[in-house]
């Protein structure tokens, strides 16, 4: 090869490298198209359940919210979250998964009215669960 082809296919290695990474400036097409890989704490099939202990409370009084998991590995954490406007905020209440793939959280709730919650992992979710504080 000439000094001039070998610095142009150099430099579009390099540009591929820089723009695409590695695997993209080499990757066969099927690859440059393969799904992302799911994440190991929330496989796919995983699902979790929810269920309040109380259907209403007073502001900032504690409850439970208790429910399993199915294909969560032990130990993984779940967290309570609340839908504000259109939007779901994890609250600072979360719970390891147990080995038999149950859990249990205490929450407390300032904002008074119908609170929807919800228990998550990644992109897992539980059902809403809905609770009134009064």
């Amino acid at each position: 090869m000439n000094r001039a082809l070998r610095l142009t296919a150099v430099s579009v290695i390099t540009a591929s490298l820089l723009v695409g990474g590695g695997a993209a400036a080499f990757a066969a097409p099927a690859q440059l198209h393969s799904p992302a890989p799911v994440s190991a704490t929330a496989p796919a099939t995983a699902s979790l359940t929810a269920k309040a202990n109380v259907s209403a409370v007073r502001a900032w009084e504690e409850f439970r919210i208790a429910g399993t998991s199915h294909d969560l590995a032990a130990g993984t954490k779940v967290t309570v979250q609340q839908k504000q406007g259109t939007r779901w905020v994890s609250l600072p209440a979360q719970t390891p998964v147990s080995a038999t793939g149950a859990y249990s959280v205490r929450v407390k709730l300032g904002i008074k009215g119908v609170n929807h919650l919800r228990v998550a992992v990644d992109k897992t979710v539980s059902p809403e669960v809905m609770v009134t504080v009064r």
